[in-house]
């Protein structure tokens, strides 16, 4: 068992970090004032350094490298804000993978390359109004009819929503009850029938789009057609990278605001010192290094040991778990440790303190990462319903 990332995969975290470091400041500014997600121009030099499917397929345009050297680069981009790291979140651990797993050749040549070109953005689509923890119990219909699929039913809190390229929607495809009915199709922005509904305004996530997804006899080809019904463990497989991701965006938003808070309390100076010559300070930031450093070894090890490319639900749920909650453990830490200016808007700390608390809720929220880990331990799913 070795700790150690190789050589390549420290040459690709540091031109991700250095990329990150020189490059984005601004740009993450400019998306939070703005509340606008990456655009295009910007997404060209995402593409151009290689950022975009680095863990995708050469086939399709990707660098070809592995979960793990994927989540080096969504962390040193999460550590400058959420924004300016969710293209990356998306096409490396995100919908795209489940596409390129699971979809028929033709869509994947039709959508993945112009991912990995940052031609396009995919976003997923899960949620409903009645179906957020209790997945399965989704509405959203697709039907099979001829040459055509026709999709009908309306869709909530969809991160890219109103914004993204195309859609990987969750739905249901059979009469079938719970899980054994649903699948996956995925829908053009553009296409007939789908519209959006206003975007919301959140705690956090600025620059992250969000809206509802409204699908009016949406007809789509078969190939949209990623997962059929039956599918619904193939999705949740995908998924499982997803929670990783997840976990991964979480960790920046701790371990770029531990970096910070390194650098200020050696500058700051009070009673004539260092505030880093207090032991108490000195005891929170040597607490705030444990908490970063094993969320990271757990994200690691979910990455590392992954099967077909896929973590464990175990192993991606603990990981994602204990990220959320230290990342809002951590973040809080470094605004009181900054004072004034960790409370300010001038500065990035109080923005990472917001978005870590949307993660722990995105994705499948803390405690039903939770129910998932005891399910795993027992080795049997738990029903949640009354009656």
């Amino acid at each position: 068992m070795d700790f150690k990332l190789t050589e390549d995969q420290k040459s690709l975290q540091e031109a991700a970090r250095r990329f990150a470091q020189e490059q984005l400041p601004e740009l993450a500014k400019e998306l939070e004032a703005k509340c606008e997600p990456v655009p295009a121009d910007w997404l060209k030099r995402y593409a151009e350094m290689g950022f975009l499917g680095i863990n995708v397929s050469e086939q399709y345009g990707g660098l070809g490298l592995g979960n793990l050297e994927a989540l080096l680069v969504v962390e040193e981009f999460a550590k400058i804000s959420s924004a300016v790291a969710f293209p990356v979140f998306e096409s490396c651990v995100g919908p795209v993978r489940a596409i390129e797993h699971f979809a028929q050749d033709s869509l994947k040549e039709r959508v993945i390359p112009r991912v990995c070109a940052g031609e396009a953005v995919v976003a997923v689509s899960m949620s409903e109004p009645d179906a957020g923890s209790a997945l399965t119990d989704l509405k959203t219909k697709a039907v099979i009819k001829g040459d055509k699929v026709i999709l009908n039913g309306t869709k909530r809190w969809c991160s890219g929503g109103g914004h993204a390229d195309g859609y990987v929607v969750y739905c249901r495809m059979s009469d079938d009850p719970g899980a054994k009915g649903i699948g996956a199709v995925y829908v053009e922005k553009g296409t007939p029938g789908l519209s959006f509904g206003p975007q919301e305004e959140l705690m956090g996530f600025r620059g992250v789009p969000s809206s509802d997804l409204n699908f009016d006899d949406v007809e789509l080809p078969l190939d949209a057609v990623i997962v059929p019904a039956g599918g619904f463990k193939k999705l949740m497989e995908a998924f499982d990278l997803e929670r990783c991701g997840n976990a991964t965006m979480s960790l920046g938003q701790a371990s770029g605001a531990l970096d910070d808070v390194q650098a200020y309390v050696q500058e700051r100076k009070q009673f004539g010192r260092p505030i880093v010559e207090f032991q108490g300070v000195q005891i929170k930031l040597a607490e705030m290094k444990i908490r970063v450093e094993g969320a990271r070894l757990l994200i690691h090890r979910a990455a590392s040991n992954a099967e077909d490319g896929m973590p464990s639900i175990l192993e991606s749920s603990i990981a994602k778990c204990y990220a959320n909650e230290i990342s809002r453990e951590v973040t809080g830490t470094a605004v009181q440790l900054m004072g004034g200016y960790g409370y300010s808007k001038e500065y990035p700390m109080e923005r990472r303190l917001r978005d870590s608390w949307g993660w722990g809720i995105a994705g499948g929220a803390i405690d039903i990462q939770k129910v998932n880990i005891a399910s795993a331990m027992v080795g049997r799913r738990f029903n949640q319903r009354v009656g």
